[in-house]
């Protein structure tokens, strides 16, 4: 239950990044928490962050911070502050976990499953999110985890060796921690009135409370940054990889037919014609092309996922609605659209005369400046249903950044 009433879940996934701590146990309080540390030009939080937001599956994305960090945080995220939710923690990893599940439970929708992760492991990739993600969907917690390579030794009070500990069926557990959603709020809720508060992970916690959780393969770099010594070691991995910038480009295509009428609408222009293309909405194959190659560029899905055609809300509608959308989207998962091309097939009408108008309707809609925008158009020479004047096509592609990857 949240608070005053019942959540409606989706089938999304939010993630919960814990970067509330002070470091004073690795000697970094003079130096600030080491969240905010540089390494590689940017503070591990961005780092780390940047690993979740390109991430195609997940949804929100929870930042839970100390109560003193505030200028701190968004001095080391810059615009991606605004992009994500910034929730104040409480006194130990534990509280700050469960400050960020109340604040995912009181949104308008919950998310279905949930990942939980250090902020100071910059190094996790999109495989290891991936197998959380699938494992805690199927068995309800999952975690990714390496096997122990060292040979353990037990030490007494003295520090000698009091015995030495089979590694057999030993793991080092790791984060993202996924669970869901409903199952780690609720055992985070119980072990609070139970005045628990000595879990060392989420995993922990969702064991005591019965939930089933696997283990999952992690990997060998998603180290966490403990001493002075990780972070240094972290900014010198950094140095020595070639940063690349995540450009991604997607395609889209749409055909309607035609039926008798007094216009077609293309690009967002309405053009005069004997004919009109036949849909649900307004049928611009050229702006649903369109919003199909932006949703692609971060794994939105497709127009049909958004604006279903057995929705009567649509019936009509102008397809610059759908592009606005698509831009949205792309927006919010940190993307910078960089241009916009479209073709159009058919025989008829003559694109020529619109194709300015066109152009500046979709630069219009998407932010871009014209010089980015292209609109083309090409006959199908008299070949198959286009030739025939039986319908129109439009093929779209674009360009987006998303940010620099390592």
């Amino acid at each position: 239950m949240r608070k005053g009433g019942e959540a409606a879940m989706t089938d999304s996934v939010a993630a919960i990044l814990v970067a509330a701590g002070r470091g004073e146990r690795a000697g970094f309080s003079a130096e600030g928490p080491k969240q905010y540390r540089t390494i590689g030009e940017r503070a591990v939080l961005a780092h780390t962050l940047g690993v979740f937001r390109s991430h195609p599956r997940i949804s929100d994305i929870v930042v839970v911070i100390h109560a003193d960090d505030g200028q701190l945080c968004e001095n080391a995220l810059g615009p991606l502050a605004e992009r994500v939710h910034l929730v104040t923690g409480g006194a130990e990893r534990q509280n700050s976990v469960r400050c960020g599940l109340e604040f995912l439970a009181d949104l308008a929708q919950a998310p279905r499953s949930v990942l939980i992760h250090d902020a100071v492991r910059p190094f996790v990739d999109h495989a290891t999110i991936d197998r959380v993600i699938d494992a805690a969907t199927t068995h309800g917690g999952a975690i990714p985890a390496v096997p122990i390579a060292d040979t353990i030794k037990r030490a007494a009070e003295d520090r000698t060796i009091a015995a030495t500990v089979p590694r057999a069926g030993l793991f080092g557990a790791q984060t993202p921690q996924g669970f869901r959603f409903a199952a780690i709020r609720a055992a985070h809720e119980d072990a609070a009135r139970s005045g628990r508060s000595d879990f060392t992970d989420d995993a922990s916690i969702a064991e005591w409370a019965g939930t089933k959780v696997v283990l999952v393969e992690g990997a060998a770099g998603n180290v966490k940054l403990t001493t002075r010594e990780d972070v240094a070691a972290a900014h010198e991995r950094l140095k020595r990889r070639v940063p690349m910038i995540d450009v991604r480009t997607g395609n889209g295509y749409d055909v309607h037919r035609l039926v008798e009428g007094d216009h077609v609408t293309l690009c967002g222009v309405k053009i005069p014609h004997d004919r009109r293309l036949d849909g649900h909405s307004d049928a611009d194959v050229g702006l649903h092309a369109l919003t199909d190659a932006l949703l692609a560029t971060c794994g939105a899905g497709d127009i049909g996922d958004h604006f279903p055609p057995s929705d009567p809300q649509w019936r009509g509608a102008a397809s610059h609605i759908f592009v606005e959308k698509a831009v949205a989207i792309v927006t919010a998962k940190g993307g910078r659209i960089m241009n916009a091309d479209v073709s159009l097939i058919c025989e008829a009408p003559k694109i020529a005369p619109h194709r300015e108008a066109m152009r500046q309707a979709i630069a219009g809609i998407t932010g871009l400046s014209l010089d980015r925008v292209s609109v083309k158009a090409t006959t199908n020479e008299a070949i198959g249903f286009v030739g025939r004047r039986e319908g129109i096509a439009a093929i779209a592609t674009v360009s987006v950044v998303y940010g620099e990857i390592a």
